[in-house]
């Protein structure tokens, strides 16, 4: 049984965490959150310490540590521009982590976290779970085969992805660039670690439009063209999926034909724990192409309607 401590508790991601760390075999002992709404570990680990100040949760660490108990894992789940320091936290403090997407936001955070593995002699590991999800990987081997066959193929894909939000959002921390990355990489990294997972290097990116609740672009990967757009408004929802009051749409298209991964979302998580339990976690290195790219979106100048871009971004210019 490994020993697990958690910081941000609150989060909407949080229970994800618990249900892998219980279904896992293993025991939250702590965990720390500005917010005290966490009910929810009662449902999972109702002996747990909970602690809304850091130097409070730092010190339970440290006693942990010196009295013969010390945390393997430390499972981050904070706000985007908190994941760096809260890495390093963990390390420093004799445990792996194990955090939430986007991992940084800064391909520089990387590096350092480079540094501080090497002089801690403890790891980073990324919460990468579409590499996981059954359809994926079956895409992956699809593409590998197609293109051993045809040499020089590249795929035509779009990706959509809509998931509306209330007016809270805007509030939040989430909407903030500075704290959550903007809406490419609060929502989009995941999608933009899977193309380069099934479709190979990143060639280039280009950003057509940028909002604060939308934004579209086309990338070049290895063996893949590809257009995106994401989305936060309702307004933005196909009228097919208004139709069917529904508040999210997904949609991938290769080559014309639709990439079906609705279900086989629910337990990615646990898998995700299984995985880096087993010494076959995502880490840094498998991380960073992603966040590079994500920084690269948040820091280019939109170009506009020009050349190649995805359909709906004419509603957002």
């Amino acid at each position: 049984m490994k020993r697990f401590a958690m910081i941000g508790a609150a989060g909407y991601i949080a229970p994800r965490h618990m249900q892998a760390i219980r279904d896992t075999g293993n025991a939250l002992c702590a965990a720390y959150d500005v917010n005290d709404s966490v009910g929810i570990m009662d449902s999972f680990f109702p002996e747990a310490r909970f602690f809304t100040v850091f130097e409070k949760f730092a010190a339970s660490m440290d006693d942990a540590r010196m009295s013969g108990e010390a945390l393997d894992f430390v499972s981050i789940a904070s706000p985007n521009d908190l994941h760096a320091p809260h890495i390093r936290f963990a390390l420093r403090h004799g445990a792996h982590a194990i955090c939430e997407k986007p991992l940084v936001l800064h391909p520089a955070d990387i590096d350092t976290l480079q540094l501080v593995e090497a002089e801690t002699g403890r790891s980073v590991y990324s919460i990468l779970q579409l590499r996981l999800h059954p359809s994926v990987i079956e895409l992956k081997d699809k593409v590998a085969r197609h293109i051993a066959a045809n040499s020089g193929h590249r795929f035509a894909v779009d990706l959509t992805y809509l998931t509306s939000r209330g007016a809270w959002y805007f509030e939040s921390w989430k909407s903030d660039p500075r704290r959550a990355g903007g809406i490419a990489t609060n929502i989009g990294i995941h999608f933009f670690d899977m193309l380069s997972f099934v479709f190979g290097d990143t060639i280039d990116s280009d950003v057509t439009v940028c909002r604060d609740d939308a934004a579209a672009g086309t990338m070049r990967f290895a063996n893949a063209d590809v257009r995106w757009f994401l989305s936060v408004n309702a307004d933005h929802l196909p009228a097919e999926a208004k139709a069917a009051n529904k508040r999210t749409f997904r949609n991938i298209l290769v080559d014309g034909e639709a990439f079906e991964f609705s279900d086989g979302f629910t337990d990615l998580h646990t898998k995700s724990y299984e995985e880096i339990l087993a010494g076959r976690g995502f880490g840094l290195d498998v991380a960073r192409p992603s966040v590079v790219l994500a920084s690269s979106v948040r820091t280019a100048q939109p170009r506009g309607l020009v050349g190649e871009y995805h359909p709906m971004a004419k509603a957002i210019v």
